[in-house]
């Protein structure tokens, strides 16, 4: 999306327009390359991402480039207007009625795609339907996390979700949550240390990110202590009996 965004620049078009071309252009890109037979799909999403970036990075140091990079890659969270708010919220509106509606499909393919056909969800729409819906979400925040920052705004709430619990209602619910406090601290913290907005919030959901797998590496040890002892206890009793007997 970052040649998108720094064309869009050079030009003097909308930031929205040229990231929704890279989008689609990154888009289309991974699928051709994907088809190549020797390559996984996580190379070829690999090979785009990395070329597609460093496009970006060379148009952007153009000597006719504006300045304003920084702002494309990290984005000012201090500069969102009404404008921006409306466009995310209403956004955010048409994924919660789409995620409504098809919650048992992606839910059914999300996690067994193997029976989803004999339950007659295709997953192959389903899985372009999320690749929208993240490309849509992706062009809403760029604006305002940057091109680099948005990736751990999207990815972050929902890994350290993953940790805490298993079910998907509550996993949303959680990764809302993550996403909120971390951005209040992140922003707290860059008033008071001065730092970069965008950045405090990064490093505060990497900070949730490691307390949440802290949380479930000690939630695990716990669990396998306490059946270790279950099976100890269980072992003894069926020796007295044994022994009783």
């Amino acid at each position: 999306m970052l040649p998108g965004l720094v064309g869009a620049a050079l030009l003097g078009l909308p930031l929205v327009l040229g990231g929704a071309i890279g989008l689609a252009v990154g888009a289309s890109l991974i699928a051709l390359v994907g088809r190549i037979k020797v390559l996984s799909s996580e190379i070829a999403v690999s090979v785009v991402i990395t070329s597609l970036f460093g496009a970006g990075v060379l148009l952007g140091l153009a000597p006719t480039t504006p300045a304003g990079l920084g702002g494309i890659l990290f984005g000012d969270l201090l500069a969102v207007g009404f404008g921006d708010i409306a466009l995310a919220a209403g956004y955010a509106a048409i994924v919660l009625a789409i995620l409504f509606v098809l919650h048992e499909g992606l839910l059914a393919t999300g996690f067994d795609r193997l029976n989803a056909k004999a339950l007659g969800r295709s997953p192959a729409p389903l899985d372009l339907v999320l690749a929208l819906l993240l490309a849509g979400a992706t062009l809403v925040a760029v604006q305002a996390l940057g091109n680099l920052l948005v990736v751990a705004m999207l990815i972050g709430p929902a890994a350290s979700a993953r940790l805490l619990t298993r079910r998907i209602g509550p996993m949303m619910l959680t990764a809302v949550a993550i996403a909120w406090v971390a951005s209040l601290v992140g922003l707290y913290a860059s008033y008071h240390a001065e730092l970069a907005a965008g950045a405090a919030v990064t490093c505060a959901l990497v900070l949730a990110f490691v307390v949440a797998l802290l949380t479930r590496r000690l939630r695990d040890l716990l669990a396998s202590d306490s059946r270790r002892r279950g099976r100890g206890e269980q072992s003894r009793g069926l020796r007295l009996r044994s022994r009783r007997a």
